[in-house]
């Protein structure tokens, strides 16, 4: 099923969004999977959450509230049309599958000669089987009539196609195959074998019997499943101890099957495993029918199975993916799946150092913990709402302080610009913190910034197992200078970041006297940033103007 939110339905500015599956978040920030630019959202307004059974809104705090059909809600589950209002901007929630009157009235203008539901000629397997197990043949089909029998096999196996293509882990898959097998055919025992990856040995994985048999054991000859999943032919045994293919098995011998029938699981010309059922009581119960049925039925079985673990290797990815992106920035991530690693290389990058003022004199006066949480929240506000969303690149936190880059792994015109921008949000986001955490009792911080442009070498510093990028250079050591610099509330930028400035004249800078900072022999030309006098970017939350 797929799940959409138009924004702005039905005006020139509609723009339509396709929801994942999981959460998505929305709200002003680019941190966010739906992004809006407007000053009456907040920088993470939203979210909803699509799942099987039903769709959510949920309210993040928000400034400005969410609303679904104009009424403020915490937490709302949405229904197709529903209208979701958040701040000024009006969504519309579509089930691309739900009956709406929306669907009905779109069809008008459609040249349907005729409309069909396939949920209306769905197959039930049991009308076409014999549940008196009266057939003579394994298959248990009413039919006697060959080119009916035919019709009634390929009508089941559409219908065990359409019941395994629902996404479900391994293990329930592999069990749900069995019992549509014993449900579609007279057998004892069956078993599912896959090649393991690790050994590329066959390894049960499933089994199933009819009621009082027991399979607490290797009831499956060991020969007949290797020479069909090697051979990649199905096979039908009358009696798999007078069968000359698999003299000396011990297993055939001591467990008397009678019957048997095994066919290999395969994509293509790949062959992962096998499907064997056998009969401990008749021998000659399983005819040419019988095997070629199996074999399309396993078929179907491998599609499902080879679909399934795709899945599983997407997900493992997906979390793979989560994790690396948790632990390096996401230009590091992104860089590590295009190419596999990070060549060092030689560029230009605008670099911001931000540090907390008297953070040590305040930490004192702490507990431990409490230094932590503030560092989480403050991190959090700081990385993920605002370099990232800038386009830039974590380098290292350095205790109370981060060091962030634009300019690599991917360099665009306006780095410098972006890291300006950053800077300025940072310090109306320290605002916002402050106030929040004013009412957990919490003491207020100020920090203060550093910005400098010139050459680096970034790459992977350290080992290739050990993942550890970074941006080397006199330009990060004279950045840190430059924040030092700095005071309380104060942005502080280099004549090198100056000169980069697409826009510089709107912006308010303070030429501040030449500055001798350590390790230069030379005085620096420096410039202080009035950030208070900016007018307020619409990425900057709009409840901060009269502040400034």
């Amino acid at each position: 099923m797929s799940y959409f939110l138009v924004c702005s339905p039905n005006s020139n500015n509609e723009k339509i969004f396709k929801l994942k599956w999981g959460t998505n978040t929305l709200g002003r920030s680019q941190s966010n999977s739906i992004s809006v630019k407007h000053n009456s959202l907040s920088r993470h307004h939203a979210e909803i959450v699509i799942s099987r059974d039903r769709s959510i809104a949920k309210d993040l705090n928000s400034l400005n509230g969410t609303f679904v059909n104009r009424k403020k809600i915490k937490q709302q589950t949405l229904k197709h049309g529903d209208l979701i209002i958040c701040g000024t901007i009006v969504f519309k929630f579509l089930d691309a599958f739900a009956n709406s009157e929306d669907n009905l009235e779109d069809s008008e203008d459609l040249p349907i000669v005729r409309q069909f539901s396939p949920q209306s000629n769905q197959v039930s397997i049991e009308d076409i089987l014999d549940i008196t197990k009266s057939s003579s043949s394994a298959l248990r089909l009413k039919q006697k009539d060959v080119n009916r029998r035919d019709v009634d096999k390929l009508r089941i196996l559409l219908e065990v196609s359409k019941q395994l293509s629902s996404p479900e882990n391994l293990d329930q898959l592999l069990d749900k195959i069995l019992a549509l097998l014993l449900q579609i055919m007279n057998v004892d025992r069956a078993a599912i074998l896959l090649v393991s990856e690790e050994t590329k040995q066959l390894e049960q994985k499933a089994v199933c019997s009819r009621s009082g048999i027991s399979v607490n054991y290797q009831f499956y000859s060991t020969k007949i499943i290797n020479y069909v999943c090697k051979h990649g032919n199905a096979i039908l045994t009358d009696d798999a101890g007078a069968d000359r293919r698999f003299q000396g098995s011990d297993s055939i011998l001591i467990q008397a099957i009678r019957a048997s029938m095994c066919v290999p699981l395969q994509t293509g010309d790949y062959i992962f495993g096998v499907l064997y059922v056998d009969n401990l009581s008749k021998s000659k119960v399983y005819t040419e029918e019988d095997l070629e049925f199996l074999s399309a039925l396993a078929t179907q079985a491998a599609i499902a199975i080879d679909n399934s673990r795709l899945t599983e290797k997407m997900q493992e990815e997906a979390i793979w993916r989560d994790k690396m992106e948790r632990f390096f920035p996401k230009a590091i991530s992104r860089k590590l799946r295009e190419e596999g690693h990070l060549e060092i290389i030689d560029t230009e990058v605008t670099a911001l150092f931000a540090d907390i003022s008297n953070f040590t004199k305040m930490s004192s006066t702490m507990e431990p913990r409490q230094v932590i949480e503030m560092l989480n929240d403050y991190f959090n506000v700081m990385v993920e709402e605002i370099v990232f969303a800038y386009e830039g690149t974590l380098e290292k936190y350095i205790g109370d302080a981060l060091l962030a880059v634009w300019g690599a792994p991917y360099a665009q015109k306006d780095d410098s610009d972006r890291a300006i921008q950053a800077a300025i949000d940072m310090q109306y986001a320290v605002r916002r913190l402050n106030r929040e955490w004013a009412a957990k009792k919490r003491q207020p911080i100020a920090i203060h910034i550093g910005l400098n442009t010139g050459k680096v070498a970034a790459g992977n510093i350290g080992s290739k197992k050990l993942i550890q990028y970074a941006a080397i250079g006199d330009t990060t050591n004279v950045t840190s200078r430059i924040c030092n610099v700095a005071k309380a509330n104060e942005i502080v930028i280099s004549q090198s970041t100056y000169n980069k400035l697409k826009h510089r004249e709107d912006l308010p800078l303070e030429k501040l006297p030449l500055v001798r900072v350590k390790g230069k022999e030379k005085p620096l030309q420096l410039y202080r940033l009035h950030w208070q006098r900016i007018s307020v970017d619409r990425t900057i939350p709009s409840e901060e103007i009269n502040e400034s």
